[in-house]
């Protein structure tokens, strides 16, 4: 039976899923928010898990080596848009886009324990909320704000300007009951992804119409981005797990 593996669809996952296609797997498309459920009904075997859901799935499953998706400084695509800064926040309803996994979880963070702000109520982007929350594709298409949003604050440089250190939003995962073959080759599979999807996109030489990029945009976003746990993924990983118990 063919691997079925989540396929999130952002461009800095994209790079991962390039070794899959000529291989003998099911790419099953979830955004991020979607990974943890399907996990748990066992409708996929591996997938890039959002931190925020890795302990609740650590009975069944297991890290696939260090792979991640870290941003080492700037998230790029992982931001705040506020009609007023964010230290004014408190009280104020907060737009949150029903993908959002980790990046809801690191806002909290953010604001109660770096800002020291109760936010308001979480409520759909169509609310007409006072702050809004982007992130992925969507983030990179309005990265330079929106009507009426005068102030843009990125997750991952907040996070790294805090603490020192990268963010962590998601690592690999795979079921435990997957044979030690199979998960050889996912292995196999991201490690050759990385090496040929990362090249790919920074040779890029058109530019990605729908996410509103020049190739050179897409090669700085792309190189912001760490895909293997190191130290200081490590030490990131427990200070977050630390903050959100």
């Amino acid at each position: 039976m063919a691997l079925r593996i989540g396929r999130v669809p952002y461009l800095h996952t994209e790079p991962f899923y390039v070794g899959m296609r000529r291989r003998d797997v099911t790419l099953c498309p979830l955004v991020a928010s979607a990974i943890a459920g399907a996990a748990h009904k066992g409708e996929i075997d591996a997938a890039p898990v959002p931190l925020v859901h890795c302990p609740g799935l650590a009975d069944t499953w297991q890290p696939v080596a260090g792979f991640c998706i870290a941003s080492a400084q700037q998230a790029g695509s992982c931001l705040l848009h506020a009609r007023q800064p964010i230290s004014a926040l408190s009280g104020v309803s907060i737009g949150i886009p029903d993908e959002a996994a980790t990046a809801v979880r690191l806002l909290d963070v953010l604001l109660q324990r770096k800002y020291h702000i109760q936010p308001g109520p979480y409520v759909s982007p169509q609310a007409a909320p006072e702050a809004l929350l982007l992130m992925g594709n969507e983030g990179l298409r309005q990265r330079r704000g929106g009507a009426g949003f005068a102030h843009t604050y990125d997750l991952g440089a907040e996070w790294h300007a805090w603490t020192g250190l990268p963010c962590v939003f998601a690592r690999w995962m795979v079921r435990r009951e997957v044979s030690t073959a199979d998960r050889t080759k996912l292995e196999e599979m991201l490690y050759v992804g990385l090496e040929e999807g990362v090249n790919a996109l920074c040779e890029l030489a058109k530019p990605r119409q729908d996410l509103l990029m020049l190739p050179r945009d897409v090669v700085t976003y792309i190189q912001g981005f760490r895909y293997y746990i190191g130290r200081a993924e490590e030490q990131a990983i427990e200070q977050f797990q630390h903050y959100i118990q």
